[in-house]
């Protein structure tokens, strides 16, 4: 008989399977990311209802199969509960998840991607730092660590803040890089840099950047006396 195999891990995504079961989606720091059946989460009374959500961060252990893997247990120290309760922070927290999902594989070494991704969700909490600056700080760290990242191509027109801005990203170490702020000239000069390389660079439409670009755009209409 074989034995469970336990892993600290994240949920990038949940699908529902069957009738009371999900197929989930774990980015792990023992064998990179790995997809997993979780008999049963979907009852009220399963132990696995709230850790088999996206966010959710912790202890898995597993059952390892031919093609996939069964979820029997989950001890969870961060659900981030925060972002399910704040529409804009949701909408970037499901693009990092994406974004992650994209890069990583299976047996690959992902510890860096799973601590950025960690770090960045607890960022998006942290209301000093604007969240469009932690969006391009993690997609600017995440093709770094994938060794995708072009550099500051030579084309490009930035100011000296952003420059030194990007160095510095490329540079820290995942627990320095929400360190700090910058204007919204360089902020508006990241923008346009990332959306120029993630076209050039990434052969994927993200759905979530979409959904994303739609929440951060919206503004509610202006409240009438009635």
């Amino acid at each position: 008989m074989r034995q469970p195999i336990t892993m600290t891990g994240m949920v990038l995504s949940a699908f529902p399977m069957g009738e009371f079961d999900k197929r989930v989606v774990i980015l792990t720091k023992e064998r990179g990311k790995i997809t997993a059946f979780a008999r049963g989460a979907r009852r009220q009374n399963s132990v696995l209802l709230a850790a088999t959500n996206p966010f959710s961060f912790g202890m898995f252990t597993f059952f390892e199969g031919r093609t996939a893997y069964t979820l029997t247990q989950a001890q969870i120290t961060n659900y981030f509960i925060e972002l399910s309760q704040d529409l804009e922070g949701a909408c970037y927290g499901f693009y990092f998840m994406e974004f992650a999902d994209y890069y990583t594989r299976e047996n690959n070494d992902e510890v860096l991607m799973l601590k950025l991704l960690y770090q960045s969700l607890r960022a998006l909490l942290n209301g000093h730092i604007p969240n469009r600056l932690v969006r391009y700080i993690f997609e600017i760290k995440a093709m770094v660590v994938n060794g995708e990242f072009p550099g500051i191509r030579e084309d490009l027109t930035l100011s000296e803040a952003a420059r030194y801005t990007i160095q510095f990203i490329q540079s820290s170490p995942v627990e320095k890089l929400y360190t700090f702020t910058v204007s919204d000239q360089v902020l508006n000069e990241l923008a346009k840099m990332m959306k120029r390389y993630l076209s050039l660079y990434i052969d994927r439409t993200f759905k979530s950047l979409k959904i994303l670009e739609q929440c951060t755009t919206y503004s509610p209409p202006p409240k009438t006396d009635s």
